[in-house]
Protein backbone atom coordinates (compact mmCIF):
# COMPACT_ATOMS: atom_id res chain seq x y z
CA UNK A 1 0.00 0.00 0.00
CA UNK A 2 2.84 2.15 1.12
CA UNK A 3 4.83 1.01 -2.02
CA UNK A 4 1.76 2.11 -4.23
CA UNK A 5 1.66 5.49 -2.43
CA UNK A 6 5.20 6.18 -3.12
CA UNK A 7 5.03 5.46 -7.00
CA UNK A 8 1.70 7.60 -7.20
CA UNK A 9 4.10 10.25 -6.02
CA UNK A 10 6.91 10.20 -8.35
CA UNK A 11 4.57 10.05 -10.93
CA UNK A 12 2.78 12.60 -10.05
CA UNK A 13 6.26 14.76 -9.80
CA UNK A 14 7.12 13.47 -12.95
CA UNK A 15 4.10 14.99 -14.43
CA UNK A 16 4.57 18.15 -13.07
CA UNK A 17 7.93 19.53 -11.79
CA UNK A 18 9.34 17.30 -14.37
CA UNK A 19 7.29 18.04 -17.24
CA UNK A 20 7.65 21.82 -16.39
CA UNK A 21 11.27 21.79 -16.68
CA UNK A 22 11.48 20.62 -19.84
CA UNK A 23 9.48 23.51 -21.03
CA UNK A 24 11.74 25.39 -19.51
CA UNK A 25 14.77 24.18 -20.89
CA UNK A 26 12.80 24.27 -24.64
CA UNK A 27 12.06 27.96 -23.96
CA UNK A 28 15.24 29.18 -23.03
CA UNK A 29 17.02 26.83 -25.94
CA UNK A 30 14.52 28.55 -28.13
CA UNK A 31 15.57 32.19 -26.48
CA UNK A 32 19.29 31.10 -27.32
CA UNK A 33 18.70 30.40 -30.69
CA UNK A 34 16.84 33.95 -31.21
CA UNK A 35 19.86 35.36 -29.35
CA UNK A 36 22.60 33.71 -32.43
CA UNK A 37 20.24 35.15 -34.56
CA UNK A 38 20.03 38.37 -33.61
CA UNK A 39 23.51 39.02 -32.99
CA UNK A 40 24.67 37.61 -36.53
CA UNK A 41 21.96 40.42 -38.01
CA UNK A 42 23.77 43.11 -35.31
CA UNK A 43 27.31 42.09 -36.79
CA UNK A 44 26.06 42.70 -40.14
CA UNK A 45 24.21 45.81 -39.50
CA UNK A 46 27.27 47.54 -37.38
CA UNK A 47 29.82 46.59 -39.86
CA UNK A 48 28.10 48.32 -42.45
CA UNK A 49 27.30 51.45 -40.93
CA UNK A 50 30.82 51.71 -39.52
CA UNK A 51 32.38 51.18 -43.01
CA UNK A 52 29.79 53.97 -44.10
CA UNK A 53 31.51 56.11 -41.82
CA UNK A 54 34.76 55.14 -42.92
CA UNK A 55 35.72 53.51 -39.68
CA UNK A 56 37.62 50.14 -39.63
CA UNK A 57 36.65 48.37 -36.18
CA UNK A 58 36.24 44.39 -35.67
CA UNK A 59 32.91 42.98 -35.61
CA UNK A 60 33.03 39.10 -35.09
CA UNK A 61 30.28 36.33 -34.42
CA UNK A 62 31.19 32.99 -33.41
CA UNK A 63 29.41 29.87 -32.24
CA UNK A 64 31.27 28.22 -29.84
CA UNK A 65 28.87 25.48 -29.98
CA UNK A 66 25.34 24.84 -29.03
CA UNK A 67 25.10 26.37 -26.00
CA UNK A 68 27.80 29.17 -26.09
CA UNK A 69 28.70 32.18 -28.77
CA UNK A 70 30.95 35.34 -28.46
CA UNK A 71 30.47 38.50 -29.84
CA UNK A 72 33.46 40.81 -30.71
CA UNK A 73 33.40 44.39 -30.54
CA UNK A 74 36.44 46.45 -31.29
CA UNK A 75 38.63 45.34 -28.24
CA UNK A 76 35.54 43.99 -26.11
CA UNK A 77 34.25 40.20 -26.29
CA UNK A 78 30.99 39.58 -25.10
CA UNK A 79 30.36 35.99 -24.28
CA UNK A 80 26.67 34.20 -24.13
CA UNK A 81 26.04 30.77 -22.33
CA UNK A 82 23.49 28.70 -21.53
CA UNK A 83 23.42 26.57 -18.77
CA UNK A 84 21.85 22.79 -19.33
CA UNK A 85 19.95 22.29 -16.09
CA UNK A 86 16.99 24.45 -14.73
CA UNK A 87 17.49 26.69 -11.57
CA UNK A 88 14.86 27.62 -9.10
CA UNK A 89 15.06 30.94 -7.33
CA UNK A 90 16.21 31.35 -3.32
CA UNK A 91 13.19 31.42 -0.94
CA UNK A 92 14.30 35.11 -0.07
CA UNK A 93 14.62 35.75 -3.37
CA UNK A 94 12.05 38.97 -4.69
CA UNK A 95 10.49 36.72 -7.17
CA UNK A 96 9.50 33.96 -4.97
CA UNK A 97 7.45 36.36 -2.81
CA UNK A 98 5.29 37.57 -5.82
CA UNK A 99 1.87 36.65 -5.96
CA UNK A 100 2.52 35.27 -10.19
CA UNK A 101 4.98 32.64 -8.40
CA UNK A 102 2.73 32.21 -4.68
CA UNK A 103 -0.11 31.04 -7.74
CA UNK A 104 1.86 28.48 -8.89
CA UNK A 105 5.36 27.46 -7.50
CA UNK A 106 6.56 26.12 -11.26
CA UNK A 107 7.00 29.18 -12.30
CA UNK A 108 9.78 30.03 -10.27
CA UNK A 109 11.73 27.22 -12.04
CA UNK A 110 13.66 29.00 -14.83
CA UNK A 111 16.57 28.33 -17.49
CA UNK A 112 19.79 30.41 -17.21
CA UNK A 113 21.41 32.17 -19.78
CA UNK A 114 24.62 34.26 -18.65
CA UNK A 115 26.19 37.24 -20.61
CA UNK A 116 30.22 37.49 -19.72
CA UNK A 117 32.67 40.59 -21.13
CA UNK A 118 36.15 39.86 -21.28
CA UNK A 119 38.90 41.78 -23.11
CA UNK A 120 39.10 40.48 -27.20
CA UNK A 121 43.01 39.59 -26.71
CA UNK A 122 42.14 37.69 -23.61
CA UNK A 123 41.34 35.02 -25.90
CA UNK A 124 43.37 36.51 -29.12
CA UNK A 125 46.69 35.99 -27.23
CA UNK A 126 45.61 32.79 -25.25
CA UNK A 127 45.92 34.61 -21.74
CA UNK A 128 44.77 31.84 -19.41
CA UNK A 129 45.04 34.22 -16.05
CA UNK A 130 42.56 37.32 -17.76
CA UNK A 131 39.92 37.68 -15.98
CA UNK A 132 35.80 38.60 -17.24
CA UNK A 133 33.08 40.22 -15.58
CA UNK A 134 29.40 38.40 -15.68
CA UNK A 135 27.39 41.84 -16.79
CA UNK A 136 23.93 40.12 -16.58
CA UNK A 137 21.70 36.62 -16.28
CA UNK A 138 18.89 36.02 -18.46
CA UNK A 139 15.90 33.96 -16.49
CA UNK A 140 13.26 31.72 -18.68
CA UNK A 141 10.41 30.13 -17.15
CA UNK A 142 7.97 27.83 -18.54
CA UNK A 143 6.13 30.36 -19.80
CA UNK A 144 8.31 32.76 -21.15
CA UNK A 145 8.08 35.21 -18.29
CA UNK A 146 12.07 36.34 -17.89
CA UNK A 147 14.06 38.75 -15.62
CA UNK A 148 17.49 39.92 -16.37
CA UNK A 149 19.66 40.35 -13.32
CA UNK A 150 22.63 42.70 -13.94
CA UNK A 151 24.80 46.20 -14.18
CA UNK A 152 23.49 49.17 -14.79
CA UNK A 153 20.57 49.22 -17.35
CA UNK A 154 20.53 45.43 -17.07
CA UNK A 155 19.72 45.28 -12.97
CA UNK A 156 16.70 47.70 -13.48
CA UNK A 157 14.97 47.51 -16.84
CA UNK A 158 13.70 44.12 -16.89
CA UNK A 159 12.86 42.93 -13.89
CA UNK A 160 9.16 42.51 -13.97
CA UNK A 161 8.91 39.08 -13.69
CA UNK A 162 5.46 39.01 -13.12
CA UNK A 163 4.21 40.44 -16.68
CA UNK A 164 7.45 40.60 -18.61
CA UNK A 165 7.27 37.78 -21.48
CA UNK A 166 10.32 37.19 -23.44
CA UNK A 167 10.23 38.56 -27.41
CA UNK A 168 12.72 39.55 -30.28
CA UNK A 169 12.29 43.13 -29.27
CA UNK A 170 13.18 42.23 -25.61
CA UNK A 171 16.17 40.45 -26.56
CA UNK A 172 17.37 43.10 -29.32
CA UNK A 173 17.14 45.34 -25.82
CA UNK A 174 19.12 43.37 -23.42
CA UNK A 175 22.06 43.00 -26.01
CA UNK A 176 22.02 46.98 -26.70
CA UNK A 177 22.23 47.43 -23.03
CA UNK A 178 24.64 45.01 -22.54
CA UNK A 179 27.10 46.22 -25.42
CA UNK A 180 26.68 49.37 -24.03
CA UNK A 181 27.73 48.27 -20.57
CA UNK A 182 30.77 46.42 -22.58
CA UNK A 183 31.66 49.27 -24.44
CA UNK A 184 31.64 52.05 -21.30
CA UNK A 185 33.48 49.97 -19.05
CA UNK A 186 36.93 50.56 -19.59
CA UNK A 187 40.36 49.20 -18.67
CA UNK A 188 41.77 51.47 -16.05
CA UNK A 189 46.21 51.81 -15.25
CA UNK A 190 47.21 51.23 -12.27
CA UNK A 191 49.30 53.66 -10.20
CA UNK A 192 52.44 53.62 -10.83
CA UNK A 193 53.91 53.14 -7.05
CA UNK A 194 52.02 49.78 -7.09
CA UNK A 195 54.11 48.82 -10.15
CA UNK A 196 57.41 50.91 -9.67
CA UNK A 197 59.38 47.40 -8.43
CA UNK A 198 59.76 44.03 -10.39
CA UNK A 199 61.95 41.19 -10.60
CA UNK A 200 63.45 39.66 -13.03
CA UNK A 201 61.11 37.02 -12.50
CA UNK A 202 58.54 38.55 -12.30
CA UNK A 203 59.52 40.50 -15.43
CA UNK A 204 59.53 37.13 -17.28
CA UNK A 205 56.24 36.01 -15.89
CA UNK A 206 54.57 39.06 -17.37
CA UNK A 207 56.34 38.67 -21.03
CA UNK A 208 55.09 35.37 -21.19
CA UNK A 209 51.44 36.63 -22.04
CA UNK A 210 49.75 33.69 -20.10
CA UNK A 211 50.69 34.73 -16.69
CA UNK A 212 50.02 38.44 -16.14
CA UNK A 213 45.89 39.02 -15.21
CA UNK A 214 43.99 41.35 -17.23
CA UNK A 215 40.68 42.87 -16.72
CA UNK A 216 38.99 45.84 -16.73
CA UNK A 217 39.21 48.04 -13.89
CA UNK A 218 41.59 45.62 -12.53
CA UNK A 219 44.61 47.40 -10.70
CA UNK A 220 47.89 44.89 -9.37
CA UNK A 221 50.75 45.08 -7.04
CA UNK A 222 53.46 42.74 -6.57
CA UNK A 223 53.68 40.96 -2.90
CA UNK A 224 56.14 38.39 -1.62
CA UNK A 225 56.72 37.34 -5.20
CA UNK A 226 52.83 37.28 -6.31
CA UNK A 227 51.08 38.79 -8.63
CA UNK A 228 48.00 40.94 -6.31
CA UNK A 229 44.96 42.14 -8.27
CA UNK A 230 42.70 44.32 -6.56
Amino acid sequence: MASSKNRDQIIKLLANKSVSKYKVFDNTLEVFESIKTILKELSVEVKAELKAQNHDIPIEYKEKGTYEVEFKVAGDLLLFNMHTNVFEFPKAHAVMQTGYVKEDVLRSYCGNISIYNFLADSFKFNRLNDVGYLIGRIFVNNENHYLVEGKRQLGFLFNDFTNQIITKEALKNIIDASLQYAIEFDLLVPSFDEVKLVSVQEMNQITSTVSLKTGKRLGFTYEAGKIKIK
